[in-house]
């Protein structure tokens, strides 16, 4: 989940609203989490449902700073569902969860602060 070198930094160039709808941004809820084993930095395998329209999907997340598996399963996050998947270690990664860099560096999972049903795409 760490993509931003530096969170501090200037914004990103400008970008069009076309260019920004290409990036398929969905909710979804964790139906298992688990250590993720052999992984180089400590991290959370994920099974989330996207939804029927995605369907469910696995993600690796270095969110262990913040989140026990025990405190992920029913909850809802946004991942990126259109990125090709990637290989964690042994695991294949099928969507981005996203989060953000709290003061210390550790992840806090982007999420809504009232339910919408999974799949729902960000507006």
């Amino acid at each position: 989940m760490h993509l931003i070198d530096d969170p501090e930094g200037p914004a990103a160039a400008h970008t069009d609203f076309a260019t920004f709808r290409e990036i398929d941004i969905r909710i979804g809820t964790v139906l298992e989490a688990a250590p993720l084993e052999g992984a180089r930095s400590p991290a959370l395998r994920l099974v989330i449902d996207f939804g029927p329209g995605v369907g469910v999907k696995k993600s690796s997340a270095q969110v262990t700073e913040h989140y026990s598996p025990e405190t992920l399963v029913g909850k809802q996050v946004a991942g990126v569902v259109n990125f090709p998947p990637r290989q964690i270690g042994k695991f294949m990664s099928e969507v981005l969860t996203l989060g953000f860099a709290d003061a210390g560096g550790a992840i806090v999972m982007f999420s809504p602060d009232k339910p919408v049903p999974n799949g729902a795409r960000l507006a």
